[in-house]
């Protein structure tokens, strides 16, 4: 069954457009027991570590909210298996497509199977959009291996939403578990927007610390946003908030990291550092509506 969006997007108060499914109908984990722990003591997570779809979207129509999902296809890298990403398009399609979003995930390192199955989850499942997690992944996103991927997303008209900074995946643990953060410096994907100028580029999380490097991107390139998640705002780097708040709030969009950080704490502690309230309706919920095809 191919997902068609149901959500009433007038309805909704926001869109967070980084949210986690980290266990599937069967049980099985999207990280393995060591790095899942490592992440959770990292953010000190306190609600359901390891949601199912049908957990999120409990969560987001409770909270009247609509929510871009997806898990990480690490396998290459990591030797975990993932989850299915068209297992959770079905689930999503058949049953929440009033509040979830389904992003895909496919390895990089895969090579031409990664580009065919990019293609299947768009043209099949409807997915929305894909997540990169190239720290995860292992790998740099602005070698020429991977254009032929870009290049298909281009095609596709879908957007890339890609880990950039820290990590909080492996932190604490002997070598991060081997866990390279440079893969995630934001400039790397530079290159791709530059490349592949039909592509939207959303930087996941403050980009720590390379922010100054994220928001350089941002203003110059027309198909680069910055997806606020994985940090309280209260954190936020001081560069950040003013850009955020301030002259490129049309490029920021609202995301919690869920379940590591819950969007209503997001939400009021962002709400404090914006001394205008007119901020708020496009970093909540217009700018992803635009970017999600949902306007």
């Amino acid at each position: 069954m191919t997902y068609t969006p149901r959500i009433d997007v007038d309805a909704v108060s926001a869109i967070d457009m980084h949210v986690h499914v980290e266990k599937d109908g069967h049980g099985h984990l999207s990280l393995d027991g060591e790095l899942m722990d490592a992440s959770a003591a990292h953010f000190r997570a306190v609600e359901n570590r390891t949601p199912t779809v049908a957990d999120l979207a409990q969560t987001y129509r409770e909270r009247g909210m609509a929510a871009v999902v997806f898990t990480v296809d690490a396998r290459t890298n990591t030797g975990h298996p993932p989850l299915s990403s068209e297992e959770i398009a079905v689930e999503i399609a058949v049953e929440h497509a009033d509040v979830l979003i389904p992003f895909g995930s496919v390895d990089p390192l895969r090579g031409a199977e990664a580009v065919r199955q990019a293609r299947h989850l768009v043209t099949e499942y409807g997915v929305r959009g894909f997540k990169f997690h190239p720290t995860l992944q292992g790998f740099e996103p602005n070698d020429p291996t991977y254009h032929p991927l870009w290049a298909t997303l281009e095609e596709l008209s879908v957007p890339a939403l890609f880990h950039t900074g820290q990590n909080g995946i492996g932190a604490g643990l002997p070598g991060g578990r081997g866990l390279k953060l440079r893969y995630s410096n934001p400039l790397l994907l530079d290159d791709v927007a530059a490349d592949f100028p039909g592509i939207t580029v959303i930087l996941a999380h403050p980009s720590v610390p390379w922010q100054e490097e994220a928001l350089s991107m941002v203003t110059h390139k027309a198909n680069v946003f910055i997806d606020l998640s994985g940090w309280s705002p209260k954190y936020f780097p001081k560069e950040l908030v003013r850009a955020a708040t301030g002259r490129l709030r049309h490029k920021m969009l609202f995301g919690s990291d869920y379940p590591l950080l819950t969007p209503e704490r997001w939400i009021e502690e962002f709400r404090n550092l914006a001394a205008d309230e007119g901020v708020l309706p496009g970093v909540l919920k217009d700018n992803a509506a635009q970017i999600l095809g949902l306007r």
